[in-house]
């Protein structure tokens, strides 16, 4: 992608580039709660629709990167500030059957596709490099939770194009049927607005809070396998951390487990999912 235009020769959708492009702008050059151009100066200025920034916008608004204003326009979202958090590295399927619950997905999405940028990166891979992408709209006792899109090292796991996620786990397919030997993750958790296609998917209200939760899983021989991008319901999910005092000649980082220790709503029991896979 040439720097700061679009590339009409990548692969990569136009969407994609536009939404790679605002995020260099948003890191480098606009400050927080500042406007954005309209989307039609955007459309001149970048050469492309109006459907295009529209679904550009879409992502960064639901990834908490911009905010917009019936009426104001579109605002760099306040910084958020990074948490170190450590949590067992097991998946929602794990979590929930353990439980006693049952987990069942709708499969949005499953194909092979060219790496975002940021997916690339958290994948150490080339940009436009191919990656199995998953998503999945993820179910327990009926009612919708999470909705999780997850990216794959192409050659992970061969064949797993043609599986079945409908209510099988992702974690146990690699480990049982792949060999993958999962070691390690990092997760980040933060709070955004629902957007109204992500509303709508997952049964809330437009702008109500969702959980974001962004992760990478490594291997036993230190690479990255696993990088996802989970949106848990807001009324349905809460995230207990267990911390551990740090002493001087500890580790500078402290001992963190992420428990779901979920809420329960008013006449309703109901336990908290945790990740995506």
């Amino acid at each position: 992608m040439a720097e700061g235009r679009i590339d009409r020769r990548s692969p990569l959708p136009y969407y994609a580039q536009l939404k790679q492009l605002l995020i260099q702008r948003l890191d480098t050059e606009i400050e927080a709660g500042a406007r954005l151009p309209g989307e039609m100066a955007l459309c001149d200025e970048y050469g492309v629709s109006r459907t295009v920034v529209r679904q550009a916008l879409d992502e960064l608004e639901e990834d908490g990167r911009i905010v917009r204003r019936k009426g104001q326009g579109t605002f760099a979202a306040a910084r958020k500030t990074d948490e170190t958090l450590f949590q067992s590295l097991t998946g929602l399927y794990e979590d929930v059957t353990a439980r006693g619950d049952e987990l069942r997905s709708r499969v949005l999405a499953l194909d092979a596709v060219p790496a975002p940028a940021d997916v690339a990166a958290a994948l150490e891979l080339a940009e436009a490099d191919q990656v199995i992408y998953l998503e999945r709209l993820r179910y327990v006792g009926g009612e919708p939770w999470v909705l999780a899109r997850t990216y794959l090292p192409i050659d992970v796991a061969p064949g797993i194009l043609s599986e079945d996620f409908t209510r099988q786990s992702l974690y146990g397919l690699l480990e049982d049927k792949y060999g993958v030997e999962l070691d390690h993750g990092r997760r980040l958790v933060e709070a955004i607005p629902a957007t109204a296609p992500l509303a709508e998917a997952l049964g809330v209200r437009p702008r109500d809070p969702v959980l974001l939760l962004r992760s990478t899983a490594w291997d036993v021989t230190g690479r990255p396998v696993e990088y996802f991008v989970a949106y848990h319901r807001g009324d349905r999910s809460r995230f207990q951390v267990s911390l551990r005092r740090r002493r001087e000649r500890q580790s500078t980082v402290p001992n963190m487990i992420v428990h779901d220790d979920p809420p329960v709503p008013s006449g309703k029991g109901a336990h908290t999912p945790k990740h995506a896979s």
